[in-house]
């Protein structure tokens, strides 16, 4: 009996061993990963990405997604609408020095920032990368990951939703007007179907916001209590529209058209862009005294542009075998813009987390 305990105790003794040394390797990953300051999020991103490269979605496939991402955007605008009272959307709406900041970003900074890169044609980039940057900065600002980044950073939602709509509208008009200043085209080609935007608009982001908003008496209480759930479906909506949209560009050849060093070119300046970007407009939001929840909406609605609004109009401004490579940087920008401010959304939330612990 003796003997047995002991080699029994012998036996066990490599699978402690073990066990520990499991542990302590798990422990150093998860410091690893602390250090690094790597999101989870962000490399969820990087995951639908690399899978929208390797197994993009076309064909009735992509139908059904397109499907599904608008079902998922209206979730989010239904339950956005029911989570926020009327007070706030009224606040949201007089916010005009908010909404003018974001459209002098969009409208304004962009525009000159991409007439400021004309130095670099044709050294570094041709002359057809260079228009279809200064194409991609007379571009609205995008909708629904503006408002969905908002939510997750804890800003001002009512806010985000009047500005990126308003912002939106406003780009049917005003882009092909920037476009054709920006690069003197003679702006030939089809008129742009303005009250078809404007309707798309309405129909799919207000409307949900507007049904949700007259349901808030019935499930604001549910949805209180389903916070996380609420997040959920941000994120959910924010991978979605990541994977179509770039299923999308692998489709069209993005990968075939240019070479690794106009990729890599095309990345670089974009991250540069979007730094400035983001970095004017935080100053700016903090030069004029905008609170924290304000200056989240200004940094996220007045740094995006809209490759939902760009295509089709690429499409009706530009000839057929220069469109591919004209969106190349907007194609681009658009992914890059989507992970920067993930992981800046998620800094926002952990922020605001750790000031409501406090």
């Amino acid at each position: 009996m003796w003997v047995g305990q002991i080699l029994t105790n012998a036996g066990a003794l490599p699978k402690l061993s073990h066990t520990e040394d499991w542990q302590e390797s798990e422990k150093e990953m998860k410091n690893w990963l602390q250090k690094m300051k790597i999101d989870r999020f962000l490399m969820l991103l990087i995951g639908v990405i690399v899978l929208a490269s390797v197994l993009p979605v076309q064909g009735e496939v992509k139908v059904g997604f397109e499907y599904l991402t608008t079902a998922a955007i209206a979730l989010l605008f239904f339950m956005h609408g029911a989570k926020l009272s009327r007070e706030a959307i009224k606040q949201g709406m007089g916010h005009w020095r908010l909404h003018l900041l974001v459209f002098a970003s969009t409208f304004v900074l962009f525009p000159l920032l991409g007439l400021a890169l004309h130095f670099m044609v044709p050294s570094w980039m041709s002359m057809t990368v260079y228009m279809g940057f200064l194409y991609m900065c007379a571009l609205p600002a995008t909708v629904q990951s503006a408002i969905a980044f908002t939510s997750v950073a804890g800003g001002n939602i009512a806010a985000a939703v009047c500005s990126a709509s308003a912002s939106s509208i406003l780009g049917v008009f005003l882009s092909p007007i920037l476009v054709g200043w920006l690069m003197s085209t003679d702006g030939n080609g089809e008129a742009l179907d303005t009250a078809g935007a404007i309707g798309s608009i309405l129909l799919q982001l207000m409307l949900p916001f507007v049904l949700g908003h007259l349901a808030r008496p019935w499930i604001a209480e549910w949805i209180t209590r389903h916070r996380k759930l609420v997040g959920m479906t941000d994120q959910s909506s924010i991978l979605l529209v990541v994977y179509v949209a770039f299923s999308e560009a692998v489709v069209e050849g993005i990968w075939h058209k240019v070479d690794a060093h106009s990729l890599m070119m095309i990345g670089v300046i974009s991250c540069v862009l979007l730094a400035v970007v983001i970095t004017v407009n935080t100053y700016a939001a903090r030069l004029l005294r905008f609170n924290k929840e304000d200056e989240i909406t200004i940094v996220f609605c007045g740094s995006k542009k809209s490759m939902a609004n760009g295509v089709p109009m690429a499409n009706v401004l530009f000839p057929a075998s220069v469109v591919g490579v004209m969106l190349l940087p907007l194609m681009i920008f658009h992914q890059i813009q989507l992970m920067v401010c993930a992981v800046l959304a998620q800094r926002y939330a952990r922020r605001l987390t750790e000031n409501e612990t406090v």
